[in-house]
């Protein structure tokens, strides 16, 4: 996070910051054998433009198996990776109901955000689903410990999710020093090449794309949110002149 950047606030802000930032979560499903024993899975996350969380997965697993007995979930975001205590570092338990989805733009957002996925997702047993988030818990600390009902950001961002494919293609096209910049001056990361992969109202998302780290994720926040195109084009501009400076 660059250093004039204000930290999230609120326990939803944080939250939302947290799945983000994740390439990859830890989904909480009910077995369907009968026995409603609680059963954890590793999958690829990505989010909506809202941060509602995306999923794409198979009915040959069992967590879709669980799924579709019982769509009630958990979704722990861990963001604990680095700290030399790993319970003094932050991570969020969302809690809701996974609902198979097929709209286009959450396939787009998913597959932006791994592309490697691009190979199976039209498999015939695959599906997207999107999960509908009703109740979050967030550890953002020590002692900083909140149950919160707001996690799904309310704000106004249908015009910029119209707008994201142009933004990035934009970026990615006629921009490209300019990502590069965010990279290396903002979030720290000289090595490697960098590609604009998600707008949203709170940030903006990079996935290097050099050969043998493909995939690899940086979120960049931005210092408020925006809600449309001029508004994030107003705010990568900030966000490039910051980067110049250092």
């Amino acid at each position: 996070m660059t250093s004039d950047t204000p930290a999230p606030s609120s326990p939803a802000q944080q939250g939302r910051a947290l799945a983000r930032a994740c390439r990859t979560a830890t989904l909480g499903t009910a077995m369907a054998d009968g026995s409603g024993q609680p059963y954890a899975s590793l999958v690829l996350l990505a989010c909506d433009v809202d941060a509602t969380p995306l999923l794409l997965i198979s009915t040959l697993a069992d967590h879709t198996k669980n799924i579709l007995n019982d769509n009630r979930v958990s979704l722990l975001c861990d963001g604990t990776a680095g700290f030399a205590e790993p319970l003094t570092g932050p991570r969020v338990t969302l809690l809701g109901h996974a609902e198979k989805t097929e709209l286009p733009r959450h396939q787009t957002r998913f597959l932006a955000r791994h592309p490697s996925a691009e190979m199976y997702a039209g498999f015939r047993d695959f599906a997207f689903y999107r999960l509908r988030i009703t109740r979050a818990h967030i550890v953002a600390g020590f002692g900083k410990i909140h149950w919160f009902d707001d996690y799904t950001y309310a704000g106004d961002w249908q015009a910029l999710a119209e707008a994201e494919a142009g933004i990035i293609e934009h970026m990615n096209t006629d921009h490209t020093d300019a990502v590069q910049l965010y990279a290396s001056k903002l979030l720290n990361r000289t090595e490697g090449s960098w590609k604009m992969c998600g707008v949203d109202p709170e940030g903006t998302d990079l996935i290097r794309s050099d050969e043998g780290h493909e995939g690899e994720l940086l979120r960049l926040p931005f210092a408020k949110p925006v809600s449309d195109a001029e508004g994030a084009r107003v705010e990568l501009v900030r966000l490039v002149k910051q980067a110049r400076a250092a």
